[in-house]
């Protein structure tokens, strides 16, 4: 199976730097532009299936996708970003003046870290992941893309790569970047990572 991965498009959230988490934030007007023009300009000519987050800012970019394929996109809760508990909503100044300690851990030890009412990276990952497994069994050689949020797509990269939960932070995904795992019969392989070279054409 070819894994294609999406983030969502822009919020207004992401711009004024709040951690959104599982709170439901619609794209902003520049999201919504950066979703019509990764569908304009996708990279992949056949998708036989779309899955996203039920998220709306997740949901609403791979609908344009859905459009444009002829295909229902297919909501999954297991896909929803990291639940960012007593911090969603807030600015990274306002979660360090408050709990600076696990501030730290965010940044430098994201293995480590724990999210006063929220979940850790290794939450994420384990139903993340355990999604992926059914889809890889669902959709033998077939190119299935999946819209979801940042730090949902590094865990699966970071599974993909086999790398440490430690190193999530050195994976950037930028919004509507495309990402492409080959899942083998021997080991997964990472062809694309956080490309945005679709945007180049909205400009």
């Amino acid at each position: 199976m070819n894994l294609i991965l999406v983030r969502h498009g822009e919020t207004a959230w992401n711009v004024s730097g709040k951690y959104q988490g599982q709170t439901d934030v619609p794209l902003s007007a520049a999201g919504l532009k950066q979703a019509q023009i990764l569908a304009a300009y996708f990279p992949v000519a056949k998708v036989d299936a779309i899955y996203a987050s039920d998220l709306k800012r997740a949901m609403v970019t791979a609908e344009y996708l859905g459009k444009k394929f002829g295909l229902t996109v297919r909501p999954e809760k297991a896909f929803r970003e990291l639940n960012f508990g007593d911090w969603e909503g807030l600015t990274y100044e306002e979660i360090t003046a408050k709990w600076p300690e696990a501030m730290d851990n965010f940044l430098a030890h994201p293995d480590k870290l724990v999210i006063p009412n929220g979940e850790s990276f290794a939450m994420l990952q384990d139903r993340a992941m355990a999604k992926v497994r059914e889809m890889i069994a669902l959709h033998p050689e077939q190119n299935v893309v999946l819209v979801a949020h940042g730090a949902v797509l590094r865990t699966i990269l970071a599974a993909a790569l086999d790398i440490p939960l430690a190193n999530v932070w050195r994976l950037r995904q930028y919004n509507t970047a495309i990402s492409l795992i080959r899942y083998t019969d021997t080991m997964p392989l990472v062809e694309v990572m956080n490309s945005t070279a679709h945007l180049i054409y909205g400009e």
